[in-house]
C-alpha cells in the first residue's frame, strides 16, 4: 500500500468512526490522487455538521500523528476554488452531481478519495403543515447552483407540486418545468440563504447542512424530505487530480 493510499485510509477509517453518528460511510483511497503529506493535511467544509464531523476526524487522527488542519467556509463555491488553488489538500462537503457540475464549469481537476455523509435535502415553511395547502401563485424557493436546484426541483416533483420536463437529467431549472398546475412563483437562491427566506416565500427546499447549521432544524421539522436511509446524495472527500507533464 503507497504512502497515499495509507493516507486515505487513515483519514477514512477516522471519518468512519466520527460519522457513525449520523449514519456516513466511508471507503477507499482513489490511486489517481494527489499524493498528500502523512504528517499534516488541510481540510475546507462549510459550517455547521460537515465541520463539527471534521473536528471530531481532527481529534482521531491526531492519535495516529496527522495533524488535521480545518478552514471553514460560508458557501459552497470557495472550498472547490481554494482547493483547485492549492489553498487546501482536500475538502469534505459537496455531493457528486455538485462536483461534477463544478468540474464542468470551471474545469477543475478533483478526485472523489471516499464517501463521508448524506444529509437529506427538506422542503421548510413558516406558514405551510403540508405541500397541499400550497396557494395558487405561492412562491417556493431552490437554490440556485445547477446542481442543487435540480435536486430541489425533483424533490418538489416527488411531492406531487410539478412536473419536469422529461430528458432534462441534472439541468433542471424553473425554465424546464413541464406543469406547474398551482403556478408557483420558482425563486433561485444562493443555497445558504434559504433557511434566512422562509419569511419571504411559502416554502423552500433546504439543504441538510444549511438547515442544521443555521437552526432552522432545531426549530421546526420539515413539511417533507428526501430519504433518511440510502440516500442517494452521499458527500465526498475531495483531492486534488494528478496533473502529469510529459517532456
Amino acid at each position: 500500500m503507497t504512502k497515499k493510499n495509507k493516507l486515505f485510509k487513515r483519514i477514512g477509517l477516522a471519518a468512519a468512526l466520527s460519522v457513525l453518528v449520523v449514519g456516513g460511510l466511508a471507503g477507499c483511497g482513489n490511486s489517481s490522487s494527489k499524493e498528500l503529506s502523512d504528517k499534516t493535511i488541510t481540510i475546507g467544509v462549510t459550517g455547521g455538521p460537515h465541520e463539527q464531523i471534521t473536528q471530531q476526524v481532527k481529534k482521531l487522527a491526531k492519535k495516529d500523528g496527522l495533524d488535521v488542519k480545518i478552514k471553514v467556509f460560508s458557501d459552497y463555491n470557495t472550498p472547490n476554488s481554494s482547493l483547485s488553488s492549492g489553498d487546501l489538500d482536500a475538502n469534505s462537503y459537496q455531493t457528486l452531481p455538485f462536483l461534477k457540475q463544478q468540474e464542468r464549469d470551471k474545469n477543475y481537476k478533483f478526485t472523489t478519495a471516499f464517501k463521508t455523509v448524506a444529509f437529506p435535502m427538506g422542503i421548510y415553511s413558516n406558514s405551510l403543515k403540508s405541500l397541499s395547502d400550497l396557494k395558487d401563485g405561492d412562491s417556493i424557493a431552490v437554490p440556485n447552483d445547477p446542481a442543487n436546484e435540480t435536486r430541489a426541483l425533483e424533490l418538489f416533483q416527488k411531492a406531487g407540486v410539478l412536473k419536469i420536463k422529461k430528458g432534462v437529467g441534472q439541468n433542471a431549472t424553473k425554465n424546464t418545468i413541464a406543469s406547474n398546475p398551482k403556478h408557483l412563483k420558482i425563486v433561485e437562491l444562493d443555497a445558504a440563504q434559504l433557511p434566512k427566506q422562509l419569511d419571504e416565500v411559502t416554502a423552500a427546499a433546504v439543504n441538510g447542512n444549511y438547515a442544521y447549521s443555521s437552526g432552522l432544524s432545531k426549530k421546526s421539522k420539515p413539511i417533507y424530505h428526501e430519504k433518511y436511509k440510502n440516500n442517494p446524495y452521499p458527500n465526498y472527500f475531495v483531492v486534488q487530480s494528478v496533473t502529469k507533464t510529459i517532456k
